[in-house]
């Protein structure tokens, strides 16, 4: 059995992209540890949840329980009941703090994602983080990282320096994800419209130079080692429409990058195979 980590922001992470790999992980036997900043349980991004929020009526009462955008957007039932039983467990009621991890103590990593600036920029501009995930590539234990999460270990440096993802391949959330959620949020919510925007650009800086898939592709060694899904990938309506999400039974819509110990993914619908590579790491290492 081994021993993963998975560090959280107190608030705002993606549901299914900490829940999905957290029920794939246990039901395989391996034990999950979460971490917070200061060691109390966090809270999901709860619109990604309910879904309410993302309709241009949401704030209105009555009529706000109402969802279009939301039922598209938010996690789906599988997600939804892998973090009803996720935020009940002993595991995540009790995280560990984030100052007193140490790499040694854990056999992977788990890096999942999350958009809502509120909650999720002082993960990914954690120092303590960084330095964490840095620790975790050097022993080549395995990491896995999902969407922003893929940010946060971008951001990570070695001790030359550079990004411990230089050398690397790997996916992420992609800029036209990134910009198409970005766009239905300016219709179905207008008064938040960059609620999927972590970062926006600042005047005088292209569109999407500081989306996640731009500021990853720039810690790497060549642009060629970012990875989407190739114009003729089999199923590729499925893994780039936005309309599919994998499963236990279908990987079809999920894309997956592995480099050695290091497994990425871009977003959501990507969770179950993400997860699956991850513990296929796992056992490698182990076995």
């Amino acid at each position: 059995m081994a021993h993963v980590l998975m560090p959280l922001p107190r608030r705002d992470f993606d549901p299914t992209e900490a829940a999905i790999p957290w029920r794939v992980l246990t039901e395989q036997g391996h034990r999950v540890s979460f971490a917070t900043p200061d060691a109390r349980a966090a809270r999901a991004d709860d619109i990604m949840i309910t879904g309410r929020g993302l309709d241009p009526w949401s704030p209105v009462p009555l009529l706000g329980h109402l969802k279009l955008i939301g039922l598209l957007l938010r996690a789906d039932a599988r997600a939804r009941d892998a973090y009803r039983s996720m935020s009940r467990s002993k595991a995540f009621r009790t995280p560990f703090a984030w100052s007193g991890l140490d790499a040694a103590n854990f056999d992977g990593l788990v890096l999942c994602g999350g958009h809502r600036a509120r909650g999720m920029r002082e993960y990914l501009e954690s120092e303590k983080l960084q330095s964490l995930v840095a620790a975790f590539f050097a022993a080549d234990k395995p990491v896995g990282a999902i969407c922003h999460g893929v940010l946060l270990a971008a951001r990570s440096r070695r001790a030359d320096g550079r990004s411990v993802l230089a050398g690397r391949r790997t996916t992420a959330l992609t800029w036209r994800q990134e910009r198409t959620a970005s766009a239905l949020a300016h219709v179905g919510r207008f008064w938040d419209r960059n609620y999927y925007r972590t970062y926006v650009e600042s005047a005088g800086q292209p569109a999407g130079h500081m989306s996640v898939q731009h500021e990853v592709t720039r810690s790497l060694d060549s642009p060629d080692d970012f990875f989407d899904v190739p114009s003729q990938a089999q199923d590729r309506f499925r893994k780039t429409g936005g309309l599919h999400r994998d499963s236990a039974d279908d990987p079809r819509p999920a894309f997956v990058v592995r480099d050695g110990n290091y497994v990425s993914a871009r977003w959501p619908g990507d969770s179950h195979a993400f997860s699956v590579a991850f513990a296929e790491a796992l056992r490698r290492v182990r076995a």
